[in-house]
C-alpha cells in the first residue's frame, strides 16, 4: 500500500516539511498522484479528513521550527528544547481552555528566528483563555510577558525574595533587580575591538549529517562563534566534525557518537564524520571539549570532587592536631574510603527504600543522616567545622571560610568568577543543571596553568544563564584568549555572537536545507550579510551597525 508513491516506511523518513507538501492536495481533495484510486467517494471523503487532520499537526511543528525532523526521528536524538516544541505543538493542538501551563526556559537552545516561533505559540495558547508560567532569561521572551516576577537580589542563600511582580515598566524602579538594566539597554552591544586572526585552522570536504563536502576556515588565537538557526548543522560542525578530525590528528582516538550527542543531528543515527585538515594543525596542542553533559552520573561526584579542591581539603583535615593523634591520613576523610565513611550508607548519605507496588525511594541514612561519614570521623574538625559541615558550605561561604589557604581558594576562585558561587561544596552532581555542569568545567579548565595553543570548544555555554552570568562567562573566555588560546562556541545569545572576533553563520534553514555556510567574518560584517537569518538580530545587538 503506497501514498503519493510512497509507503509508509518512506512517507516516515521524510521531513515533515516534504511530508507537508505530499499531504496538501488529499488535504485539499484533489486526487494524490501514485495514489490508488478510492472505489467509492465516501473513501475519498475519509481521505480527505484525514489528510486534512494530518496536516494540521505538522503544520503546528512547522510553525514551531521543527520542519527539519522526520516521522521516524528516536526521541533520544532529540534536544531538550526540540521536545518541549514537541511538547508544546501537542497543547496548541488540543484546543483546551482555562489550563495553567508552566515552561522551564522553553527557548534554551532555540535561534531567535525560532524564538519568535516560539512565542507566536504561546500567544496562541493564551489566546485560547490558558495562563502561562514561563521560567525564563531571553530578553524577548521577557519582553513579550504581560507580568514579570523578578526574584533575587543573588543566587542560592543570596536570593530566594520576590523582588517584583507587576507589568514589566514597572521593574526598572526596582534598584535591587538585576534584570532590570539588561531589559533597558541588553540588546545593544557595546561597541569594542576585534582580535586579529593570527593564523587559520582549515577543514576541508566535511561530510556530517546535513554537512554536505563544506570548506571552512577557523581563524585561531580569537573567539569565533557558530550561529545558525536550529538544526542548521552547527553541532555537527563544530561539536563533533572538527573535534574528530582535530582529536585524531592529536594521536587520540575520536569519542564514539551517541544519538543523544547533538541537537542538529538530521537521521536518526549519527554519521561518520568524513574530511581533512589542510592548514593550522600544527599550531594546536591540545583540544578541550567544554559541553553540558554531567560531571559525574552518581550522588558520589559533586563539585568538590570533580574541581579537585577537596584533595587539598581532604589534607587539611589530616593535618590537624586531633587527625594527627589519631593517625588519621588523608584518604581517612574521602566518602569513597570505607575506613572514613558512615557502614551503613556506604558514604552515600541516604539509602534505597524499595516499595511495593511503586517506585523506590531515597532517605537520608538512619545512622548519619547525611553527613556521608562515621562518628569517629566526624569528631576531627577544622577550623570549628567537621568534613560534613564543610561540604555543606556554598562556594561563597568557603571562599571565607578558607582565607589564606591558597591551594584552596584558588579553585573557589575560579568558581565564583564563573558564577556558581551559590552552589554547595558537596552538591551531588545528579543536582546540577546542563549550564551548572559547564561551567563546572570550565572552571576546573581555568585553574589549571595556560600554555596556550589550546583549543576550547563550548557548545550553548549561555544556556539556563542570566544576562549577569552570561558577561561573567565573556570575561572568562577573553582571559582564555588573551592567553593565546582559541576559543570557538556554538551559540545562540546574540550578546556573545557580537562580542566574538568573528562568526561563521550555518544555514540557510534546517535539516536538508542547512549545512552551508551562510555568512563569516566580523560580527559587523556578518550583520550586514545578505541572506542569512541571523544577521537582523546581530545587527539589533550592535545598535544598529
Amino acid at each position: 500500500m503506497t501514498f503519493a508513491g510512497l509507503d509508509i516506511a518512506e512517507m516516515s523518513r521524510l521531513p515533515l516539511a516534504d511530508l507537508a507538501a505530499r499531504l496538501r492536495p488529499a488535504a485539499d481533495g484533489r486526487r494524490v498522484r501514485g495514489t490508488p484510486t478510492a472505489a467509492r467517494p465516501e473513501r475519498a471523503l475519509v481521505a480527505q479528513r484525514i489528510g486534512e487532520d494530518l496536516l494540521g499537526r505538522v503544520a503546528v511543528l512547522l510553525d514551531l521550527g521543527l520542519g527539519y525532523l522526520s516521522l521516524d526521528r528516536g526521541t533520544p536524538t532529540l534536544s531538550p528544547g526540540e521536545l518541549q516544541r514537541l511538547r508544546l505543538a501537542t497543547q496548541v493542538r488540543s484546543n483546551l481552555f482555562g489550563v495553567v501551563y508552566v515552561l522551564d526556559e522553553p527557548s534554551a537552545g532555540l535561534h531567535p528566528a525560532d524564538t519568535e516561533a516560539l512565542l507566536r505559540a504561546l500567544d496562541g495558547l493564551k489566546a485560547s483563555g490558558n495562563s502561562l508560567f514561563v521560567i525564563e532569561h531571553d530578553l524577548d521572551v521577557i519582553d513579550h510577558a504581560d507580568w514579570i516576577v523578578d526574584v533575587g537580589p543573588g543566587a542560592g542563600t543570596q536570593g530566594g525574595q520576590v523582588l517584583y511582580s507587576g507589568p514589566p515598566e514597572g521593574l526598572q524602579q526596582v534598584d535591587a533587580s538585576s534584570t532590570r538594566q539588561y531589559l533597558a539597554h541588553g540588546r545593544r552591544q557595546p561597541a569594542r575591538a576585534v582580535r586579529p586572526p593570527q593564523r587559520w585552522l582549515r577543514l576541508a570536504g566535511v561530510t556530517r549529517n546535513n554537512l554536505r563536502q563544506i570548506d571552512v576556515a577557523f581563524p585561531l588565537g580569537v573567539m569565533t562563534t557558530v550561529t545558525g538557526v536550529s538544526g542548521s548543522g552547527k553541532s555537527s560542525l563544530v561539536g563533533q566534525a572538527l573535534v574528530d578530525l582535530v582529536t585524531a590528528h592529536l594521536g587520540h582516538e575520536a569519542p564514539e557518537p551517541t544519538p543523544d550527542e547533538s541537537a542538529d543531528l538530521d537521521r536518526t543515527a549519527p554519521t561518520p564524520t568524513h574530511g581533512r585538515i589542510t592548514e593550522g594543525i600544527e599550531t594546536i596542542s591540545r583540544l578541550v571539549q567544554v559541553d553540558q553533559k554531567p560531571i559525574g552520573r552518581t550522588p558520589r561526584s559533586n563539585l568538590a570532587t570533580y574541581t579537585g579542591l577537596f584533595d587539598h581539603v581532604r589534607k587539611l583535615f589530616a593535618a590537624t592536631k586531633a587527625a594527627r593523634s589519631r593517625r588519621y591520613d588523608a584518604g581517612r576523610f574521602s566518602f569513597n574510603v570505607a575506613k572514613g565513611r558512615c557502614a551503613h550508607c556506604a558514604g552515600e548519605g541516604f539509602v534505597m527504600v524499595e516499595l511495593l507496588f511503586l517506585a523506590s525511594v531515597y532517605t537520608p541514612c538512619p545512622t548519619c543522616h547525611g553527613a556521608r561519614y562515621n562518628a569517629q570521623t566526624l569528631e576531627v574538625r577544622y577550623r570549628d567545622l567537621d568534613i560534613a559541615q564543610v561540604l555543606d558550605l556554598t562556594v561563597d561561604r568557603a571562599w571565607e571560610f578558607f582565607e589564606g589557604e591558597d591551594a584552596v581558594r584558588r579553585s573557589l576562585g575560579v568558581l565564583r568568577q564563573v558564577g556558581v558561587g551559590y552552589l554547595r561544596l558537596g552538591q551531588p552532581a545528579t543536582e546540577l543543571s546542563g549550564g551548572e555542569a559547564q561551567r563546572i568545567k570550565l572552571a576546573t579548565e581555568l585553574q589549571r596553568s595556560s600554555r596556550g595553543e589550546t583549543l576550547y570548544v563550548l557548545d550553548e555555554p549561555t544556556t539556563g544563564l542570566h544576562p549577569a552570568d552570561v558577561e561573567k562567562l565573556l570575561t572568562q573566555l577573553d582571559g582564555l584568549v588573551d592567553a593565546g588560546n582559541t576559543v570557538i562556541v556554538v551559540e545562540h545569545d546574540m550578546r556573545v555572537v557580537g562580542h566574538s572576533d568573528w562568526v561563521i553563520d550555518i544555514g540557510p534553514g534546517a535539516g536538508a536545507e542547512g549545512g552551508q555556510i551562510v555568512a563569516q567574518g566580523t560580527p559587523s560584517a556578518v550583520a550586514r550579510a545578505a541572506g542569512s537569518r541571523t544577521a537582523p538580530y546581530l545587527r539589533r545587538a550592535l545598535r544598529g551597525a
